[in-house]
């Protein structure tokens, strides 16, 4: 096997020339879930049923991992290519990954395995039921692939994530798993899976089956229920395994695409305004005036992203750190106008700034409009 085909085991990746190779695919399956098999023989019962089989999951998939992937890894493998054909690929690959071992791991499947995932207590991992550890490697080699893919597009978009810390896993989490706080975890399967399997789902969240998987923690309840529906229905098991865990993978891919896709936007677009600045600070009292042109109105993700780089980049720049700024809570609209008309000179670079701010997260309002027109006014004066 070469060393291009060793690394799609760890991180899911190929070239943008490569093609499918179904044999040589297979092979790298099997030898990942046989990594994936060790691992989930040191769980016990009580790892599976409470949850904690995901905390381990999470530090045994990234901590090694994340030493040796980051920017300088693609730029050696990938170089002059675009990120986004880069990411398109990986994401092909790793539905096709996906695919593949669902269908090697739904042939052990039974309808019993639900029940037997909740009536486990804090057994030894000798004691682990087989069907249960059989389960247990497809939810963690898919959920797996989906973390490594996630962090990978993270890197390939130059968004910086910290899996050491535990705001920045989480977040990588909730991008890799789609997970939404407050969403129903059957409304959140539904969606995921192809319309023509929906009515099957929705017949089997009406019974039983899934009550043991009340007691696991939030994500661990998520992922049992998203993986439990492939085993639990009769007849469909293999099929259903394949179709879910390639669709899910797409699903995980595309959301990483777009969320770390956008953030890089938002980066790129504090850097140019950082680099073109010739008045920084009145730049940023300019760029939160414009961002709390609606006092009422939630400050948007993209907003409070593009904010808290422009403050990092104007002071690891310019050196600026305005800290009179960080202490304002309702800002006043006449103390940035005096600000603005005590400055000399040319201020388009300020003006261009407030409208890529007010532009960031989509139309302009009316409020926005409004101070965008009343800034091209003082900045004309000059």
């Amino acid at each position: 096997m070469t060393d291009a085909r060793k690394h799609t085991v760890d991180s899911g990746s190929d070239t943008a020339s490569d093609g499918p190779d179904e044999a040589a695919d297979r092979k790298v399956v099997e030898q990942e879930q046989a990594a994936i098999r060790d691992f989930v023989k040191g769980l016990s019962g009580d790892d599976i049923k409470s949850g904690n089989w995901f905390t381990k999951l999470a530090a045994h998939a990234m901590n090694t991992y994340t030493e040796k992937v980051d920017w300088k890894y693609f730029q050696d493998r990938y170089a002059g290519v675009p990120a986004d054909a880069i990411v398109d690929q990986r994401i092909k690959m790793a539905a096709r990954y996906a695919a593949l071992e669902g269908g090697l791991s739904a042939g052990a499947y039974t309808a019993a395995v639900a029940a037997t995932i909740g009536s486990l207590g804090g057994a030894s991992p000798a004691t682990v039921p087989a069907a249960v550890a059989t389960v247990t490697v497809d939810v963690a080699f898919v959920t797996q692939l989906q973390l490594r893919l996630a962090y990978d597009v993270s890197v390939l978009y130059r968004v910086e994530i910290d899996v050491h810390d535990p705001d920045d896993l989480w977040k990588l989490i909730r991008v890799a798993l789609t997970i939404k706080s407050g969403e129903a975890a059957g409304k959140t399967v539904s969606k995921a899976v192809p319309v023509l399997v929906r009515p099957l789902v929705k017949r089997f969240y009406s019974n039983s089956a899934l009550a043991a998987g009340r007691a696991l923690p939030v994500v661990g309840k998520h992922l049992l229920q998203r993986n439990v529906i492939k085993i639990g229905i009769p007849l469909v098991g293999v099929p259903l395994a394949v179709l879910m865990n390639r669709y899910t993978t797409l699903v995980a891919g595309r959301h990483a695409r777009a969320v770390f896709r956008n953030e890089a936007r938002v980066i790129e677009a504090a850097e140019g305004l950082s680099e073109r600045s010739r008045h920084p600070q009145l730049m940023l009292w300019v760029a939160w005036l414009v961002i709390r042109a609606d006092a009422k109105a939630k400050v948007s993700d993209d907003e409070a992203l593009l904010m808290r780089h422009l403050v990092r980049l104007v002071r690891e720049r310019h050196g600026v750190v305005d800290e009179q700024l960080a202490q304002v809570v309702d800002i006043d609209p006449d103390q940035v106008w005096k600000r603005v008309d005590a400055e000399p000179g040319d201020l388009s670079d300020v003006l261009d700034a407030a409208w890529r701010v007010a532009t960031v997260d989509g139309d302009l309002t009316a409020r926005e409009k409004a101070i965008l027109a009343e800034l091209g006014e003082r900045c004309r004066q000059y």
